[in-house]
């Protein structure tokens, strides 16, 4: 039995389907039909209930997919362990990355691991839609605090980010400077939309203050929401990074400038109910290694927009989601 095939049956389970696993797989279809089915010859038992549009696990193939799992696992962890860190890892790497400011930080990471390890190949998915990491064979995602699901994934922050309200010179003369957060209130503000139709209309002033927003403009870019207030149209909620450049040429004005900011999170997440390969262990070891080096998250806005890592010796419908803190339980490899 090859362990090749073993992961092909988890790629069929995990998906319930021989088109998606195919696809995820880059192969033909008629090749993964025909090697599970081999598969289940050399088993001499029926792992799926075969239909037209799914598959699903007989009790026989549910069994099998536990146990093989842990075979996987068992598997990949002696590799780990006979290897130094070092070694040079192949494979592929599918890295979901939520379409953040802080982006080409994360690249310039992703593309020197690359280097190290150059029989490794990678892919990644920029999308703030939440999936099932094990559903969509994603090894690995960087997602923000709100859009961040904890059900089965193992999270670890990477960053920080310090958030404030902005807004333009022109908006300020025609609309009035809000002195207070409950002032912000009535002000129009730039929202922010996930894929999945929820929009954050709650947001934090400094670490203990909240706020609930309205405003006649929603995006899913902060580099968008920017524009809107720069060209005066209204106030927008930004990392002090981003508009850094445009407050020191006084196109944009902080705002409550006497309140701290709000520290926003960025996490590093992957499934915990999926074994990690040899390749998401070093991938994820040398992120934590690159971004957290002392065990405390990078501060973006502390160290600018142009850092680069170096290797260390509506009206508002009813489905408004609250930007809120999560208290999130971390797990180490």
């Amino acid at each position: 039995m090859k362990t090749e095939d073993l992961a092909l049956f988890h790629r069929i389970a995990e998906t319930g389907s021989l088109i998606e696993a195919a696809d995820l797989l880059n192969l033909p279809k008629s090749t993964v039909s025909r090697r599970l089915q081999a598969l289940e010859d050399e088993l001499n038992i029926k792992l799926f209930h075969r239909q037209s549009r799914s598959m699903t696990l007989t009790s026989a193939g549910s069994h099998f997919y536990q146990r093989s799992q842990n075979i996987l696992a068992q598997l990949d962890e002696t590799l780990f362990e006979m290897t130094n860190d070092d070694a040079e890892i192949s494979g592929h790497l599918r890295i979901q990355m939520f379409p953040i400011h802080s982006m080409k930080i994360l690249m310039q990471a992703i593309f020197r691991f690359m280097d190290m390890h150059p029989k490794l190949t990678l892919e990644v998915i920029s999308s703030s839609e939440s999936v099932d990491m094990v559903k969509h064979n994603l090894d690995v995602a960087f997602v923000v605090e709100p859009a961040l699901d904890t059900l089965d994934l193992v999270v670890r922050p990477i960053f920080t980010t310090d958030l404030r309200f902005y807004a333009s010179p022109q908006y300020l003369a025609a609309h009035g400077t809000p002195k207070t957060p409950q002032q912000i209130e009535s002000h129009n503000v730039s929202l922010f939309r996930l894929s999945n139709g929820k929009i954050f209309n709650e947001l934090w002033i400094g670490s203990e203050q909240e706020v609930r927003v309205r405003g006649n403009f929603c995006s899913n870019s902060v580099e968008v929401a920017v524009e809107f207030a720069l060209q005066g149209r209204g106030i927008v909620y930004a990392p002090v990074e981003v508009v850094d450049e445009y407050v020191q040429s006084g196109e944009l004005v902080t705002l409550l400038p006497e309140i701290q900011p709000h520290q926003g999170e960025c996490f590093l997440a992957y499934p915990s109910r999926r074994y990690v390969s040899l390749a998401s262990r070093r991938f994820i070891d040398y992120i934590m290694q690159e971004l957290v080096p002392n065990g405390v998250p990078t501060n973006m806005s502390e160290q600018g927009t142009r850092r680069s890592c170096k290797a260390s010796s509506e009206a508002f419908s009813d489905d408004v989601l609250p930007l809120s803190r999560q208290k999130i339980e971390l797990v180490s490899l």
